[in-house]
């Protein structure tokens, strides 16, 4: 397979991982899970080493045979191809998956649509009705200064945001979402209008609610800051935990 996959992918690059779902219910991939793991090494154009994924400090024993989207950081772009599990094993303390692409691998366009796990304090309130016609005519700007109510952004991404809170709103509406991100080793305030795709209850946390937010009418300048500080934070992650696949216990 000509990929020239050691090209553009180097052992200690974030790669998540998504399952292809084989049922024709399943096209949608917003709703799947995502495991996030590190490439070890690259042993072929079309063959990798990365290691077992974990979260909340367990194992996620992905099957052999398992089919899988992969997504891989490079830097300021991302890159995707399918992958098999042919093999797994563990080395000298350390659980392995080696997997064989299936696809050539390519640039991943829509780069604002991938999540940054994090958490980040937002403020937020809905929106009133007459100020629904200034977002449609894309004037924010004149939005009057309201109360807001406190939240914690679980992920962000380019197109929009999941956050938790102790109060929900209703899915549909239009919410006015308001942040800060280090962009450029400067601190930026984000006031974005958001419309709320789903509001749930947390199984395990009664009286918590979970939302997930796109956002309306962001211009491409603020979502390419959003991007580039996803992309800053990764590359500090990948740095600070550099070597922690390697003392799994």
């Amino acid at each position: 397979m000509a990929n020239l996959l050691s090209k553009y992918i180097v052992p200690g690059r974030r790669v998540d991982l998504q399952a292809i779902e084989r049922s024709s219910k399943a096209k949608n991939s917003e709703g799947k899970k995502s495991h996030q793991s590190q490439v070890l090494d690259i042993l072929s154009e079309d063959r990798i080493e990365i290691a077992m994924p974990m979260e909340k400090s367990k194992l996620i024993l992905l099957p052999v045979d398992g089919e899988y989207d992969l997504y891989f950081y490079g830097d300021n772009v991302l890159y995707q191809c399918y992958a098999r599990v042919v093999d797994r094993y563990k080395n000298n303390n350390m659980y392995v998956l080696v997997m064989d692409l299936t696809s050539n691998l390519r640039k991943y366009q829509r780069r604002e649509y991938y999540r940054f796990s994090c958490a980040l304090e937002m403020n937020s309130r809905q929106l009133e009705e007459e100020e629904i016609s200034l977002v449609d005519r894309e004037e924010e700007e004149m939005m009057p200064e309201l109360p807001l109510k406190s939240s914690v952004i679980v992920d962000i991404s380019g197109g929009g945001l999941r956050f938790v809170a102790n109060y929900s709103y209703d899915v549909h509406s239009l919410i006015l979402c308001k942040y800060h991100l280090m962009v450029d080793g400067k601190i930026k305030e984000f006031n974005l209008v958001g419309k709320v795709l789903d509001a749930r209850e947390l199984e395990n946390r009664k009286g918590v609610f979970e939302h997930r937010v796109q956002y309306v009418n962001v211009d491409a300048e603020e979502r390419e800051e959003i991007i580039k500080y996803i992309f800053d934070e990764e590359r500090k992650t990948l740095k600070n935990q550099k070597g922690d696949y390697g003392y799994i216990g």
